[in-house]
């Protein structure tokens, strides 16, 4: 039988929704894999049906797991670039919608600036990655990104020649690095464009620029990456359905 934490303020499910929130960021059970039925569990962990049922229920609404009808529950991965897509327009010229290119502009290892540590819950002046990234479609720019990451998680990717980036990032973390990311907030804002930022977005300073801030975690709910992605405004659309 598989001992919980012990700390007795947690309700029990909460104990076994962070135990098995743990197993997933340790990469026991991967993408697409089956969890133990809900009998399985409440066997292997001395607690209720029910119990098991209330901890699945936390991590279903989390989205790390996936119930299917008839099937089981899985462990299922965000698809994070559709928020991009609800954002900004990523098609080509022929209105095909497309995941864009991404040439990584500039890759160094500094102390964490003030903000970054504090979002990503670092020492002031502990080591990060900052990773600079421009994205395209069809060779035109759409997006310039500032992503930080803490080196001690992200070491691998120091070693990686920069074309072997790809376009998508957190597959690659996960690969490289073993680190997943199962969640984030992002909060929407509106900047000048300053010169640096209008050279590579082919836009004048002074434009305006939405920028999306992103604070990504792991299944654990500890903070990963922090990016901030901008792209002009002219190229910018929200939609919201409301019931």
């Amino acid at each position: 039988m598989t001992t919980l934490s012990s700390d007795a303020r947690l309700p029990l499910y909460q104990r076994l929704r962070d135990h098995l929130a743990g197993r997933i960021a340790a990469q026991d059970w991967k993408a697409g894999d089956p969890i133990p039925s809900e009998t399985e569990l409440a066997v292997a962990h001395g607690v209720s049906i029910g119990t098991v049922r209330k901890a699945i229920d936390c991590l279903v609404a989390e989205g790390l797991l996936d119930r299917q009808q008839g099937r089981g529950t899985y462990v299922r991965r965000a698809r994070f670039n559709s928020s991009l897509f609800r954002f900004f327009r990523f098609q080509s010229e022929s209105g095909e919608r497309k995941v864009p290119e991404s040439r990584i502009l500039q890759r160094k290892v500094l102390p964490a600036p003030s903000a970054v540590a504090s979002a990503l819950r670092l020492a002031e002046g502990e080591q990060v990655i900052n990773l600079s990234r421009l994205r395209l479609i069809d060779g035109v720019p759409l997006l310039s990104e500032e992503i930080w990451l803490e080196r001690s998680r992200f070491a691998a990717i120091l070693d990686l020649d920069r074309g072997d980036f790809g376009d998508l990032l957190y597959p690659l973390y996960e690969a490289r690095c073993g680190q997943i990311v199962a969640s984030a907030d992002e909060t929407l804002t509106v900047e000048i464009a300053n010169a640096m930022q209008a050279r590579l977005l082919g836009r004048e300073p002074g434009e305006p620029v939405i920028v999306i801030e992103r604070l990504a975690f792991d299944p654990e709910r500890r903070p990963i990456e922090w990016r901030r992605s901008r792209g002009p405004a002219d190229r910018f659309r929200y939609h919201a359905e409301i019931r």
